[in-house]
């Protein structure tokens, strides 16, 4: 649990600095793993189906986000933050679903992030 704990507060330090896109959200994922890592470490049945929880829900919000980085690269040509300014005036659906899937990845109430990562918080001593 220590283990998952360090990942999850290095790989958020550590994406605050980075300016690509797609680093960033690797780095996201990384933190995202530490959570499945501390779960693990539990050594409980109900920590492995909370893990397993978070690994389905990560697959999906993850793998989402990487696809619409790759396809607003293909569109706009821009990798980097700073110079992605004004992306919801050239394609205003993908900018919306990024927005949403990013907020899920955040774990905003009521979507499937916030679920398993308020399992994670207040389930895991039992």
């Amino acid at each position: 649990m220590i283990l998952g704990s360090i990942q999850i507060i290095y790989a958020d330090s550590t994406s605050f600095g980075q300016r690509n896109l797609k680093k960033r959200i690797a780095y996201s994922s990384v933190s995202h793993m530490g959570f499945i890592i501390s779960e693990i470490g539990s050594i409980s049945d109900i920590g492995l189906n909370r893990a397993v929880l978070q690994i389905i829900s990560h697959g999906f919000i993850g793998a989402t986000i990487f696809f619409l980085a790759g396809t607003s690269y293909d569109k706009l040509c821009l990798l980097y933050l700073d110079e992605m300014g004004g992306m919801a005036i050239p394609m205003p659906k993908i900018f919306t679903i990024f927005t949403i899937l990013s907020m899920t990845s955040l774990a905003l109430s009521g979507m499937s992030g916030f679920v398993a990562k308020l399992i994670v918080f207040f389930w895991n001593n039992y």
